[in-house]
């Protein structure tokens, strides 16, 4: 698979219904702001949408809440709280809004190379969408790694402990 950067704003709606019913656990969506880098890594996509940040947030949150199939552990920058809004005007009214458009989303808040580090591995294997937004407040990038709706950590151990089980037998 070859990297596929989209640099004009295209229609990344569109794209996001096309590659839903087609990502599961593993896959990522990244909502990001318009100085995050154009990976090489050959699983990532990359679309620039010209939108608003905290609108493209609450949109792919909500296509998300949508499918049946999957759900989404969602990251955030924790530099984000640490950004004074003397360096970066708006950052605090951001964090405000941000709250509120993941009203409901439990948040794991880590360090950024943490979450990147995390994406590039996932990348190796499975696809990763990044939708570019013109955002210019640094550390507000949102990450969606994607996980399945139907199955749970806690049925995935049920299941592990009865195959132990069995083994023994």
């Amino acid at each position: 698979m070859t990297n596929s950067i989209t640099s004009e704003a295209t229609d990344w709606k569109a794209r996001l219904r096309a590659v839903l019913p087609l990502f599961g656990h593993r896959n990522w969506i990244v909502v990001a702001d318009s100085a995050y880098p154009a990976q090489s890594n050959g699983g990532i996509e990359t679309i620039v949408s010209g939108e608003d940040q905290l609108h493209a947030v609450r949109h792919v949150l909500d296509a998300i809440c949508s499918a049946s199939h999957i759900r989404a552990n969602v990251y955030a920058d924790q530099e984000l709280a640490f950004v004074p809004d003397i360096d970066a005007p708006g950052v605090e009214e951001y964090r405000r809004q941000l709250e509120t458009a993941l009203d409901g989303a439990r948040v794991e808040y880590i360090p950024h190379e943490q979450i990147i580090a995390r994406l590039d591995e996932s990348a190796q294997v499975f696809r990763i969408l990044i939708i570019k937004t013109d955002m210019t407040i640094p550390y507000t990038s949102v990450f969606f790694e994607l996980d399945c709706e139907y199955w749970n950590a806690e049925a995935e151990h049920h299941l592990r402990e009865a195959m132990l089980v069995a083994d023994l037998r």
